[in-house]
């Protein structure tokens, strides 16, 4: 029943990897085109099991020769090879080329650890201290908040690019409460 079901299984697991390719994919058009106009960014910090992610990549890519192999000498194509072919995409090509996404401010946005938010879609910033220092940005269109690790290197660099932005009014912070018009939205930075 198990051996039965695992074609199946794989070829679920490949249609999900397919959608998270495609989605890496889309991330990486989008920064070839915004390359250009980048003003202050890094690389971002490798994941955490990111050498056994790159491992699971060559097991994936000897997986797939062999089943490739297989499936030749069968004359029959199989559903597993779509499954880990696409594991093998992700885990082998699509996550190590995520990683050279340069996070960071560009001219029309901020590239978070989990994509790209134009100025004028931000409503809300706050800086988070502790281990490494991150960059809080609210969504001024949903409740969605998203972080963009920044090296110490960078922090003051960032923090100056932020104001600057806030002050020629790229950003423009949302506001709660009575306003007596004594504010200044750069003071939030």
């Amino acid at each position: 029943m198990i051996v039965q079901a695992a074609p199946r299984i794989l070829l679920l697991l490949g249609v999900g990897f397919l959608i998270a390719n495609v989605r890496i994919g889309v991330e990486g058009i989008r920064f070839l085109k915004r390359r250009s106009s980048a003003i202050l960014t890094w690389r971002g910090p490798k994941p955490r099991y990111y050498g056994m992610q790159l491992g699971l990549g060559v097991v994936l890519g000897l997986l797939l020769l062999f089943n490739a192999w297989r499936a030749y000498r069968l004359r029959q194509l199989t559903p597993q090879l779509f499954g880990v072919g696409m594991m093998f995409l992700y885990y082998g090509y699509a996550m190590p080329l995520s990683q050279r996404i340069g996070r960071g401010f560009y001219a029309d946005g901020i590239w978070s650890e989990s994509g790209f938010v134009p100025y004028w879609k931000i409503g809300a910033v706050s800086w988070r201290e502790g281990p490494e220092t991150a960059l809080v940005i609210v969504s001024r269109l949903r409740n969605l908040a998203r972080r963009l690790i920044v090296p110490g290197v960078h922090y003051a660099a960032a923090r100056r690019l932020l104001r600057d932005k806030i002050a020629a009014h790229d950003i423009q912070l949302l506001r709660t409460g009575l306003e007596l018009g004594a504010h200044d939205e750069r003071d939030d930075v």
